[in-house]
């Protein structure tokens, strides 16, 4: 390869890989690798769309007829009526007349009490004992005729039709009931209104009855316990000559505080004047002035010390005989002798005064002991009247709540309180609930829609043929060249099936508006191939496919006849040596071929024919099928290839199909590029897949895919191809060849 080509083919790969000869192709591949595969992106919602509008009008089928059939049998079903009756649960009413049932604020409770409470009620509405007498009642289950019936009646009751609600945020329960016969309907619905209220009432009386007789039996036992506990206090109380232990006790309680108080005193007040005496007898004449009698010793005392400085100053002034010493003398002798006298006096007093307070600390000791000991004695018996007192009050109060609880029992059981009432009864109903035809039909109708929409994803999904470019371009990472439109007349034959060899078929001009639009199309495709690299297009093309018979032989003399017909130089050679066509589409003779090249050595040119109508087109045929020519075909079209891009614009070469055959790699790896054709709808998408990826392992050139036998319905690009027949089958004049 040339410094040139390789720089081009760095730069842009894409577009100049086309310009190179096989071998330089393959050397490039060889250097640089397959091309990046770009990520594939999720299917866009145009997509979905498109896929629902292809299958609408069986969608649409499926619907109407899901919902006729819904209709159907819904207008053959028996119409059942429906009747309720609404119970009124009144939790603030009272359930008796007496005691504390009769509080209404003490049944007040909790949110989730409540639904708890009627929960339990809706429960109660379908149990045995409320639904059996309703059934019983209105016979609407047969009589038993044998054993297994007999075993049936014994069972718990279900009934069927039968339905409990409760409207959220109320304390109403609905009883529904559906039936054929709108009047049964509203009898059932009452008459099980009527057992559930019934029944509340029974398990109340019961529950009452129970009770009383609970409280009966154990009332003979506790009057008896009571009886005893009263004569034991009553004995204990004749036992201490008193009538309450307790009254005494605070009375002697009170006397011995009294008693401590006083002889506390006393002690204190004898302590004082056993000091006082003590001090007298010291004969300090301060302790006797301490004394009570203290003011008269103090007075005589002053006396005293008067009447000696009396004396001593008439001493000093008068001599011994002197009258007034001698007066002097007798006053102050007379004043000791009364302080004598009283001192002596005075402690006679408070010697007395000592001994009277030492007895009666003695006396008030004696009866504190008494009292105390008295106090203690009767306290312990006080212990144990209080206990035989606690003993009788509890045994008589116990006793008589008892009493008033059979009482109020009795009385409240009579008592059918309106807690739970009947709040509106049921009436038959004149319109029935079952079967809503609008309901089933408007649910039918949204059933089959999804249930549709499912199957068509699903089915799309399961799908694994080659429909719509898109999904191939994602899938498959190649280009999706063209799409050519199915021909009905064409459809399981060859173009020329049924001519005569030599009799070719005329590929255009023809007045059908649908083979127009495989004309156009045909075109389209050869653009697409040529025109991307208009300046470096490829000047050998194979066309090949996964599997027989998915139109490549068709395809390829189609895309010749409209390059040859620009006045473009092009050859057609007929590679399939097992199962030549070629020439049965363009009518020429298969008699010589590419066959006699391989095997005897023949000039290829020599074989050339060119087709009547076409100058500008030379056929190659493959000559007698020979399997020992497909074997060395690889050598001989190389030579071809080289010696025919020089003479023509474009080679076209049909091949065998890839899967199977070893020739079409061969010819691949010789050619500047492939297109493989696909039948839209048949084709499997793993077997192309399997082709390009042998294709690319080869450094094959995939220009890309070409769709064979389109069909608008295959995708929402193909929706131009009615447009194009009409507008062919219109105003389309064929130009004379």
């Amino acid at each position: 390869m040339s410094n040139e080509k390789q720089a081009l083919a760095v730069q842009s790969p894409e577009s100049s890989q086309q310009a190179l000869s096989p071998m330089e192709r393959f050397a490039f591949y060889q250097a640089h690798g397959p091309e990046q595969e770009p990520e594939s992106t999720a299917l866009p919602l145009s997509h979905y769309l498109w896929m629902l509008s292809r299958h609408k009008w069986r969608l649409l089928l499926f619907v109407g007829i899901s919902v006729a059939s819904a209709i159907a049998v819904a207008s053959r079903l028996t119409p059942l009526y429906e009747a309720t009756a609404t119970i009124d649960v009144d939790r603030l009413a009272p359930s008796g007349v007496v005691g504390q049932e009769s509080n209404a604020a003490s049944r007040n409770m909790g949110a989730a009490d409540t639904d708890t409470f009627l929960t339990t009620q809706m429960r109660l509405v379908t149990s045995d004992s409320v639904l059996r007498p309703v059934v019983q009642k209105l016979k609407l289950q047969p009589a038993a005729k044998n054993a297994k019936d007999a075993a049936r009646d014994e069972a718990p009751v279900a009934l069927g039709g039968l339905t409990v609600t409760r409207p959220p945020k109320t304390f109403l329960i609905l009883i529904s009931y559906r039936s054929p016969n709108r009047v049964l309907a509203a009898d059932v619905a009452n008459a099980v209104a009527r057992a559930y209220i019934d029944r509340t009432f029974e398990i109340r009386l019961q529950a009452s009855e129970k009770q009383s007789t609970f409280i009966a039996a154990q009332l003979e036992g506790l009057r008896a316990k009571m009886e005893g506990s009263s004569a034991k206090l009553l004995q204990f109380e004749k036992d201490l000559k008193i009538i309450s232990p307790t009254e005494k006790t605070n009375i002697l309680s009170a006397r011995l505080l009294q008693l401590n108080t006083e002889w506390t005193n006393t002690q204190s007040d004898r302590l004082r004047k056993e000091a006082a005496a003590k001090s007298v007898h010291s004969g300090s004449v301060e302790a006797l002035e301490a004394s009570l009698q203290g003011e008269e010793i103090r007075k005589l005392a002053a006396r005293v010390s008067e009447e000696a400085e009396k004396f001593a100053t008439i001493k000093t002034t008068y001599g011994s005989n002197h009258p007034e010493y001698k007066k002097a003398a007798v006053r102050q002798a007379q004043v000791l002798e009364q302080f004598e006298a009283m001192k002596s006096t005075v402690a006679s007093r408070v010697d007395a005064e000592y001994r009277e307070a030492v007895d009666r600390e003695k006396s008030l000791q004696e009866a504190v002991t008494s009292t105390k000991a008295e106090f203690d004695q009767l306290n312990s018996k006080s212990l144990e009247y209080q206990a035989l007192q606690r003993d009788a009050t509890a045994d008589k109060t116990l006793y008589d709540e008892l009493t008033r609880k059979v009482k109020e029992a009795g009385i409240n059981a009579g008592f059918q309180g309106s807690s739970i009432r009947m709040a509106d009864p049921a009436r038959p109903n004149m319109t029935p609930v079952y079967p809503n035809v609008r309901m089933i039909a408007i649910l039918a109708f949204f059933v089959s829609t999804i249930f549709g929409i499912t199957v068509v994803f699903i089915a799309e999904g399961l799908d694994h043929s080659l429909r719509d470019p898109d999904v191939i371009q994602r899938q498959l990472q190649t280009e999706v060249l063209g799409a050519l439109p199915v021909v009905k007349a064409w459809r399981g034959q060859l173009p020329n099936q049924g001519k005569k060899d030599g009799e070719r078929r005329e590929f255009f001009g023809s007045h059908s508006g649908i083979a127009n639009t495989y004309e156009e199309a045909v075109r389209t495709l050869r653009d697409s191939i040529l025109l991307p690299n208009a300046d470096k297009r490829p000047r050998s093309l194979l066309l090949t496919s996964a599997t027989p018979r998915e139109g490549k032989t068709t395809t390829a003399v189609h895309l010749a006849v409209v390059h040859s017909q620009q006045k473009r130089r092009t050859l057609v050679i007929d590679c399939d040596l097992r199962r030549p066509g070629v020439y049965h589409h363009l009518g020429v003779s298969n008699d010589k071929g590419l066959s006699d090249v391989i095997n005897d050595g023949a000039n290829w040119r020599d074989l050339l024919i060119t087709p009547s109508n076409l100058p500008f087109m030379q056929v190659l045929p493959a000559g007698p099928p020979s399997r020992r020519a497909a074997d060395g075909i690889g050598d001989t079209l190389r030579h071809i290839l080289a010696e025919a891009i020089q003479e023509y614009d474009l080679v076209v070469c049909d091949a065998p199909p890839l899967l199977g055959f070893a020739e079409s790699l061969q010819i691949a790896a010789l050619v500047d590029g492939v297109v493989v054709v696909a039948l839209a709808g048949q084709t499997d998408r793993t077997a192309v897949a399997s082709v390009i990826s042998n294709l690319k392992r080869l450094r094959a050139n995939v220009i890309g895919l070409t769709l064979n036998e389109v069909r608008a319905d295959m995708s929402e690009r193909y929706y131009y191809y009615g447009y194009y027949g009409k507008y062919y089958s219109r105003y389309y004049k064929p130009l004379s060849s």
